[in-house]
């Protein structure tokens, strides 16, 4: 699609971005002496299945022309000039080289925790800043966070921001069911209200996806997921990332609150608990944990039900071991209930000195104890055939995973198991006597009937 070179006064210089209803480019403007970012929006035909869409899109410029006068701060990108005619709209704001927060929110490409916490403390101070002005954004997530290679940041896109200073039922800017779900605090669920809160609440979700690679609840369908952020507790920070100080978990806890009352009350009450934090971290040049063993474990069928979050969970929370040959993993009738995950090479599980099976790479040992809710002991002993490479995996690491990853491994180990039990059967059955046969029954019909007055 070809470059326009002209769009009214400003000449274009490249495109930066594009979206579902808008283009941006870098321009110059005759009027100013540093380049701009200039957002064209293009209306479409006003046929009936776009007119109200149409309606909805000049709403929310209207309201980022109106919202973006009354805020002047270092940490929010200024709109300059916003002109909306019949077929299109151009809004001209101050251009920032930075890419969006999102980069930054997957386990592999993690900042160092003092950095991330660096990031939301502006955050915090641009929120309060626009709430002092009556301002609330109403839809503060990463890919609204802008920020360059010095940690310098900028929140943008104020179109669906909220004057609370006016009466929702009069207020140009209000539009219900604004915001996007995982970020969005349980008063926008449940259409309460909204105040500074919930932006504080959306950046504490924003925190927490920078500081572990995930979210604080995640489902496969909304519904789960607004149950959850209305009724569940968010994992410890600390336990999904060992990089992360205990202290960050009160921090995380108290941003998000369900109740507004325990919630912090404002963005500099926020930023001063970060700040607190951040003093207490030595080493400010911490890097994410060894990410080049993710892609040995990603091929792996036992993880081909694990999300990729998931994955990159369990590679923090469990050992990598390497042994030789001739050494004994699992002793019979101990209570370890540790076990294992083989990568490479081969493994024998025998019972009472004598063999009942070999096991290969994908294959999961030394499940039974953990699998046992009354013993906890080891049925079988485990030696290995050949230098192996495993993954092994303690219950107490496992007990403080995400739900999510404690009901993939229940699902997999019992799978697995249940598998195995039955190969081993058929190898019995092999060589044992013949079975009785007998009639097959389902199990004898009953008929209910009402009794008669």
């Amino acid at each position: 699609m070809s470059i326009p070179e002209q769009i009214g006064r400003f000449r274009i210089l490249r495109e930066v971005g594009r979206g579902a209803t808008a283009v941006v480019y870098l321009a110059e403007d005759p009027e100013r002496a540093e380049p701009v970012a200039l957002k064209h929006v293009r209306f479409g035909d006003r046929a009936k299945d776009e007119a109200k869409w149409n309606r909805r899109l000049l709403k929310l410029l209207k309201a980022e022309q109106a919202v973006s006068s009354r805020l002047r701060h270092p940490h929010i990108i200024r709109i300059h000039e916003a002109v909306i005619e019949s077929d299109q709209a151009l809004v001209a704001m101050e251009y920032f080289p930075g890419g969006s927060l999102e980069r930054y929110c997957r386990f592999d490409r993690l900042l160092p925790v003092s950095r991330a916490i660096g990031i939301v403390f502006k955050c915090c101070l641009a929120l309060d800043h626009a709430f002092r002005q009556g301002i609330v954004h109403r839809d503060i997530k990463p890919a609204n966070i802008l920020v360059d290679d010095q940690d310098n940041v900028k929140i943008t896109d104020f179109g669906l921001a909220l004057n609370v200073g006016k009466k929702i039922e009069t207020d140009s800017t209000f539009i219900m069911g604004v915001g996007s779900p995982a970020y969005m605090s349980p008063e926008q669920i449940k259409g309460y209200p909204l105040n500074q809160k919930t932006d504080l609440y959306s950046l504490g979700v924003v925190l927490f996806h920078l500081l572990t690679g995930r979210l604080p609840f995640r489902s496969v369908n909304a519904a789960q997921l607004m149950y959850k952020i209305l009724n569940a507790d968010p994992p410890s920070v600390s336990q999904l990332n060992p990089d992360v100080p205990q202290q960050m978990d009160a921090v995380i806890r108290k941003a998000l609150e369900k109740d507004l009352y325990s919630r912090y009350r404002n963005g500099a009450e926020f930023a001063k608990d970060l700040s607190a934090v951040r003093y207490r971290i030595v080493d400010d040049s911490l890097v994410p944990s060894d990410t080049s063993r993710f892609p040995l474990l990603r091929r792996q069928p036992f993880f081909t039900e694990f999300d990729d979050v998931e994955v990159w969970e369990v590679l923090r929370i469990c050992c990598w071991r390497t042994v030789g040959e001739g050494v004994q993993l699992v002793r019979e009738g101990d209570a370890d209930q540790r076990f294992g995950l083989l990568l490479e090479g081969s493994v024998e599980l025998s019972m009472g000195g004598r063999r009942v099976t070999e096991l290969g790479p994908g294959e999961v040992f030394g499940e039974q104890a953990w699998l046992d809710q009354l013993e906890h002991r080891q049925t079988l002993a485990v030696v290995t055939l050949t230098p192996v490479t495993y993954l092994e995996m303690n219950p107490s690491a496992l007990a403080l995973a995400s739900d999510e990853v404690r009901e993939q491994f229940r699902r997999q180990i019992s799978t697995a198991l249940v598998r195995r039990m039955s190969a081993l059967s058929q190898a019995i059955a092999r060589s044992g006597p013949a079975a009785r046969s007998g009639e097959f029954r389902r199990g004898d019909a009953v008929e209910l009937k009402l009794a008669d007055d």
